[in-house]
């Protein structure tokens, strides 16, 4: 026995045939299809670069796994049995919360550059990759800003701190902060989606209102304001709750926090009023409509992330199938291998170009873009958000039972990516706007046509599919059909942008395994397709 090795046991053996634990890597040089569809949406390529260096860093996505693993705790109460209703998280949900704020997340597409919901919606993507739950609260902070202008005393009370770029966590009231975020609380038990029967009631006092009632879902509690409704005496009313008064906290008592699948770092919490003071917003009776601002930038970020997700599994399942050799060869040159990969790849990047077409059209000013930016999100949001789950789990898949484990950081994000789907309406709640859209709003369905035109004339698979959609669909489906409607209409959506965005050999695969049904059921199911030039669309790692 040596002094070395003074319990007797052999060397450590060398490891061999595991890829080297990654390092640094930038999140916005790596990937060619994301520089590719950003600059053709008008987004800001300098800015994406610096902030796609930025939480690419091993750093930060150390960060994000300590956030996502130490999930917020409660502090409804002080030692007296004073009421607090507080969250406290783990230093590192700190972190990535002011890297997001300072770089613009909520702020960037309300100071006026050129391509700023663009440059934002890539800043979803980018962040979804290294700890999605942070996106939710500057999601909101983000989408705050336009429904708060219904009412310009508000905006301008609250306006400049969702927007300045400071993040500032201290618990206090707005006039003595520099920086703010909003949250949303609108879900109640015996509704859900249907927000007409919330029962949460709102009685005047002079400029104000008293809120009473419990809601079932508010997401960020810890933010400085929420958004709410509540029924006023002439109907359902958006209003304005601020946490904090001049003169202490406001009526809004956490009940517990909710115990989620995934989205770890971000707290949801149930909560009741009890007469908290509230600012109407817009007028009574015109809740949905004033809040329906929020929830469709929301929607943007929603049809985002999923690509983001996606994004994050191919790039664990390339690296591991690049340094890890099985049957004498690299996985990633094996021919079932290249297969699988390459068919998620097209799942990925039609998710990621539809998402960045359509936050093109949230920075156009006619009433054209809106038009098309109102149905193009959803279409994009319900068809990334059924392809994300699947996806993920084949990229698990790729790396056998170490997919399974949480070192990976697969499994995180197998927990999330239902949650996009299910928030801000979910696929059925989607699908049914969709018609509810093209029923009552001809330009949008004009601007659609014209959308799907543009990629017309330049493959006769995409024209066939185009033509048998039409045919199969005279007129807008009944209620029943919607799913199937819906998933046509944005896969065609998909193939025009590919088309005219993406190489060839990408949007030929892409017609001919999803329009014209060249493929199996499962991923890896397809042939005829070139996957090298496929498979270079997710970069070198």
């Amino acid at each position: 026995m040596s002094q070395s090795d003074p319990y007797g046991l052999p060397p450590a053996r060398e490891v061999i045939n595991q890829p080297a634990i990654r390092q640094d890597a930038d999140l916005w040089r790596d990937d060619p299809a994301l520089q590719a569809h950003a600059v053709a949406a008008g987004a800001d390529a300098g800015h994406l670069a610096a902030y796609g260096a930025q939480m690419g860093l091993s750093e930060m996505r150390e960060a994000g796994w300590l956030a996502n693993r130490n999930k917020p705790e409660p502090e409804l109460f002080d030692t007296g049995g004073r009421r607090l209703d507080q969250v406290r998280f783990h230093p590192a949900y700190h972190q990535l919360m002011r890297a997001g704020i300072e770089a613009g997340y909520a702020a960037l597409a309300w100071e006026g550059h050129e391509g700023g919901h663009a440059t934002h919606a890539a800043m979803v993507y980018l962040t979804s990759q290294v700890e999605p739950g942070v996106c939710c609260p500057m999601t909101m902070t983000y989408a705050a800003v336009p429904a708060l202008r219904a009412d310009q005393a508000i905006f301008d009370h609250w306006g400049p701190k969702l927007t300045a770029r400071i993040y500032d966590p201290e618990a206090k009231p707005l006039d003595r902060k520099s920086g703010a975020t909003m949250g949303m609380a609108m879900t109640e038990k015996q509704g859900g989606s249907d927000l007409r029967s919330n029962s949460t009631t709102a009685t005047p006092e002079g400029d104000f209102y008293r809120l009473e009632g419990h809601k079932w879902f508010c997401s960020a509690p810890m933010s400085d304001g929420f958004l709410t409704l509540a029924q006023a005496p002439d109907g359902l009313t958006c209003f304005v709750v601020p946490r904090w008064l001049e003169g202490g906290r406001n009526g809004i008592h956490i009940q517990r926090l909710k115990d989620k699948l995934g989205n770890h770092a971000n707290a949801s919490a149930e909560i009741e009023y009890h007469g908290a003071l509230a600012q109407r917003l817009g007028d009574e009776g015109a809740g949905i409509s004033t809040i329906i601002e929020m929830v469709h930038h929301t929607r943007l970020d929603t049809a985002m992330a999923p690509a983001g997700l996606m994004r994050a599994a191919l790039d664990q399942a390339q690296y591991w199938a690049r340094h890890r050799s099985a049957f004498q060869k690299t996985l990633i040159d094996q021919p079932l291998m290249r297969a699988v990969l390459a068919d998620l790849v097209l799942d990925w990047e039609g998710a990621l170009a539809l998402g960045l077409y359509v936050a093109k059209a949230f920075d156009g000013m006619s009433e054209r873009t809106r038009a098309f930016a109102r149905l193009g999100v959803a279409l994009a949001k319900f068809l990334s958000n059924k392809l994300c789950p699947n996806l993920v789990y084949e990229a698990m898949e790729v790396l056998g039972g170490m997919g399974y484990v949480e070192d990976t950081g697969l499994p995180l994000l197998y927990r999330e990516a239902p949650l996009n789907s299910i928030w801000e309406g979910s696929g059925n709640v989607i699908c049914l706007d969709i018609l509810r859209t093209l029923r009552r709003a001809p330009l949008a369905a004009e601007v659609l046509s014209d959308e799907l035109e543009k990629a017309s004339g330049v493959n006769h698979r995409y024209d066939a599919a185009m033509k048998a959609h039409r045919q199969r669909f005279p007129e807008l489906p009944d209620d029943a059909l919607a799913r199937w409607f819906a998933e046509s209409l944005a896969t065609l959506l998909t193939a025009s942008v590919l088309i005219r965005h993406a190489p060839t050999p990408v949007s030929d695969a892409y017609v001919a395994t999803r329009l014209m049904g060249e493929r199996g059921r499962v991923a890896g199911a397809i042939s005829g397709v070139d996957f090298s030039a496929i498979l270079a669309r997710l970069g070198e790692t």
